[in-house]
């Protein structure tokens, strides 16, 4: 299932370098991880990167947005054939 970013957030940047699908963007007043593009580094990582570098443990599974590792690799290879077209 895709991640979001709790309230505990810092705001500290470490994670949204680590993403491989550019899914997590700066928020007001916290950063945000947008569904659509998480993959939880399905297809480029072991695990996901974000959580691994999070100083605060703030980055937790969305209950919400429940998805099989095969839905996670499907979304992945997606999104890179769309960055390999434009």
């Amino acid at each position: 299932m895709p991640l979001l970013i709790n309230n505990e957030c810092i705001a500290c940047d470490a994670c949204r370098e680590e993403c491989p699908t550019e899914a997590i963007e700066e928020g007001d007043p916290i950063y945000i991880i947008e569904p659509e593009l998480c993959t939880e580094c399905v297809g480029s990582y072991d695990e996901p990167n974000c959580i691994a570098v999070c100083p605060v443990d703030c980055i937790i599974s969305d209950k919400d947005n429940s998805e099989t590792v095969a839905e996670l690799k499907y979304k992945y290879d997606k999104l890179i054939a769309q960055e390999e077209e434009e």
